[in-house]
C-alpha cells in the first residue's frame, strides 16, 4: 500500500514540474517580448503530440510541447522552423523536456492551423556519449 502512495506522490511531482517548466517558459517568453529582445510573443502549452513520436517516457495524452506564436499574421515555414531549431539546439532542454513525458515539438502561429513538428528523440541525444 505505501508503495503506491509512494507512486502517486511522485506522479503528481512530476506533474507539478511539467507544468512548473510551462510556466518559466511563458514567463520568460513574455518577458523578452516586453524587453523588446524577442520580435514575437510565444506561449507554451501541452497538446497530444504525435503518436509515432512516442519514447518510453510519453505521457498518454499529453506528449506534445506547442510553442504558439502570437504575431498577429501567418508565419512563414522558415519562421517556424527557426524557433523550432532555437529550442533543439539546446541539449539539456530537449533532454528535460524527454524525461518529463514529452515527445514531440510543436510551433504554431495564432492565426492558421500552419504548423511544424519534431521528435524530441531526434534530437536529445540519448543513447550515446555526450559532449
Amino acid at each position: 500500500m505505501w508503495h503506491r502512495i509512494a507512486v502517486i506522490i511522485d506522479w503528481f511531482g512530476e506533474m507539478r514540474e511539467r507544468h512548473s517548466l510551462i510556466r518559466d517558459f511563458n514567463r520568460g517568453a513574455k518577458n523578452a517580448f516586453i524587453m523588446g529582445t524577442a520580435p514575437t510573443l510565444l506561449e507554451a502549452r501541452i497538446s497530444r503530440g504525435d503518436s509515432n513520436y512516442r519514447h518510453q517516457f510519453s505521457k498518454f495524452l499529453g506528449g506534445g510541447f506547442r510553442i504558439k506564436a502570437l504575431s498577429g499574421r501567418p508565419l512563414k515555414r522558415p519562421e517556424m522552423v527557426e524557433i523550432g531549431m532555437i529550442i533543439l539546439s539546446n541539449g539539456n532542454l530537449v533532454r528535460k523536456l524527454i524525461t518529463l513525458g514529452w515527445d514531440t515539438l510543436e510551433v504554431h502561429d495564432d492565426s492558421s492551423n500552419n504548423g511544424c513538428k519534431w521528435s524530441l528523440m531526434d534530437y536529445g541525444s540519448i543513447g550515446g556519449y555526450l559532449n
